[in-house]
């Protein structure tokens, strides 16, 4: 088969036909196209007879279905269904998909299968052969005696100090060792090939309030400079399903959907949800919010996989999801995001806006949504920043977690964040609040506090669909300038009426007081008192200072008197 191929991936392939060397890390943007560029090493090295078989491994079980389908139609026979404990595979296929766990399980039956035939290993993410001890030991035993190895991943840094099998590691000035990539293309690099999609990222912030463990009841505002643990106890509560953040950013992230549908009519959504209680009630909500039940994707589920190709094919408008879709998943439809989800590494940020960047046509833009903590907003600004595996742990005090993997787990059995962080809050109320966007490293925004469904938040929802980088950079800075012109006219406004409210009085006093004088005058004429014998014997009856100095309310008073004492008889 001949493959149509990118020009950094027929660069790429160029460098390792002409090294040929046994190992071989290829660190590419997520929707650059990782999987056609090993498919055709893999086609190029059985034409030559270099291998006879094809071993692949990804992290989770939707992936070797999707490897293998495009391994079909690359004309190379994958079994998806392989298990190691059943020894062959049928004499059709030329190799087979594994998960890494997979693996793990019993690595030396790999380990015979792999030397008996001259084999290509292709391990995809290969970062998360690192996630466990004995993940990363499985996968050097089971395939040391491989003939050639290609190791692909998005995104090479990790937040631990697993060393990754068959990824080399060079010492820097300080001593410590960074992966080295063979080939690297980045997501700015992509960007400018147009072959992934320029990010908006529209960050939200508002109040929120919560009671802690000891009792006291606490309110911040999300984005504001806080405590670690403040910062997360912050993050949860607005990602709290009862509360009146996620719906308000979930409405707000369905009006851009429509909007990008005007001129990609089966662009899609998806919602990544810390676990798969708060994704069940997400989906509860976007229903009332759009009619439609959305499409729920559990890692548990038989049907997961099923579920996400009829999504992919479909026009369908959310999905919604835990892990699942968070990593390696081809949906090149999705093109808004809501990142309702407590992991804050720059490893699975990375993973996840990976989700919505393969562009499918020029102009084509990715937006979303996210809370405004200032991890995600930093990994936002930095997303076209490339990083390499460091093999020495740097707190970071920005991160919610120190592990990402344990807390996904417990977010696949449906528990969220642990018993003991559960029982640190109970939230309250959570109100948000449009903040910025954030665009090729620059932010834009409106002066002061946006409220949701304002004008204001719609000049940035309402932004087409089809843009190419430049267009959408000039759209957002005429906002910005629309968002300040705006505000002045609105101070210039507000001053005129206050100046007119000011006029209203004088002029309102300034009626009553000739009235109050026209009704002493005919109190003149009747009784023959002085006017300013009348004046005094009201302000007596009334209260208050001169006529000239009274309120409205005492120079009505006095004429509600005057009035009165022209209604009784005459002595």
């Amino acid at each position: 088969m001949t493959f149509r191929l990118r020009a950094w991936q027929q660069e790429a392939l160029s460098r390792y036909l002409d090294e040929r060397p046994r190992d071989f890390l290829a660190v590419a943007t997520p929707g650059a196209g990782k999987t056609t560029f090993a498919l055709a090493i893999a086609a190029e090295l059985l034409s030559r007879r270099v291998i006879e078989r094809v071993t692949i491994v990804t992290p989770t079980d939707h992936l070797k279905t999707q490897w293998a389908e495009a391994a079909a139609r690359a004309g190379i026979p994958i079994d998806p269904a392989y298990s190691v404990g059943q020894g062959k595979t049928s004499a059709e296929y030329v190799g087979v998909a594994l998960t890494y766990a997979g693996v793990a399980v019993n690595p030396l039956a790999l380990r015979i299968r792999t030397e008996r035939f001259k084999t290509l290993v292709i391990l995809d993410e290969i970062h998360h052969a690192g996630d466990a001890m004995s993940w990363g030991e499985g996968v050097r035993e089971a395939f040391q005696p491989a003939t050639r190895r290609i190791s692909l991943t998005g995104t090479p840094f990790r937040s631990d100090i697993n060393p990754i099998p068959f990824v080399t590691y060079v010492p820097g000035s300080d001593g410590i060792g960074r992966s080295v990539a063979d080939y690297t293309y980045g997501y700015a690099e992509a960007l400018a090939d147009h072959v992934v999609r320029p990010v908006l990222f529209m960050a939200y912030s508002g109040d929120m309030s919560w009671r802690t463990r000891a009792g006291d009841e606490i309110t911040a505002r999300l984005g504001e400079p806080l405590t670690k643990d403040l910062t997360a106890q912050a993050l949860r509560t607005a990602l709290d399903p009862s509360g009146s953040w996620i719906p308000a950013v979930l409405s707000a992230a369905d009006k851009r959907l429509d909007e990008v549908r005007k001129n990609v009519p089966d662009a899609g959504g998806l919602v990544i949800a810390s676990d798969q209680d708060s994704a069940r009630a997400y989906a509860k909500t976007l229903k009332q919010i759009t009619g439609e039940l959305p499409t729920i994707v559990l890692s548990d589920e038989k049907a997961a996989s099923k579920k996400i190709a009829t999504f992919s094919t479909g026009d369908a408008r959310w999905m919604v999801a835990v892990r699942m879709v968070s990593e390696g998943v081809d949906v090149p439809r999705l093109a808004v995001g809501v990142y309702a989800t407590t992991t804050a590494t720059p490893l699975f940020f990375a993973q996840a806006v990976g989700r919505f960047v393969r562009a499918r046509a020029r102009g084509e833009t990715a937006s979303v949504f996210l809370p405004s903590v200032p991890s995600l907003l930093g990994f936002a600004a930095e997303l076209e920043v490339a990083r390499d595996h460091v093999l020495a742990r740097r707190a970071n005090p920005d991160d919610l977690f120190d592990s990402e993997d344990a807390l996904l787990a417990q977010a696949q059995a449906g528990d969220g964040a642990s018993d003991e962080l559960n029982n640190e809050w109970a939230a309250l109320d959570s109100q948000a609040r449009f903040d910025r966007v954030l665009f090729d490293g620059g932010e834009f925004g409106h002066a002061g506090e946006v409220h949701v469904g304002s004008d204001e938040e719609m000049d940035f929802l309402g932004i087409p669909g089809l843009l190419d980088p430049a267009q959408m950079r000039e759209l957002l800075q005429q906002r910005v300038a629309k968002g300040a012109k705006d505000k002045m006219r609105d101070d210039r406004a507000a001053q005129a009426s206050e100046a007119l409210t000011e006029t209203a009085t004088f002029d309102q006093l300034g009626v009553l007081r000739r009235e109050l004088n026209s009704l002493v005058a005919a109190w003149h004429h009747r009784t023959s008192e002085p006017h300013g014998v009348i004046h005094s014997r009201l302000r007596k009856a009334c209260g208050g200072p001169a006529a000239a100095v009274a309120t409205g309310d005492q120079l009505r008073a006095r004429i509600d008197q005057l009035r009165d004492w022209a209604a009784k008889p005459a002595v």
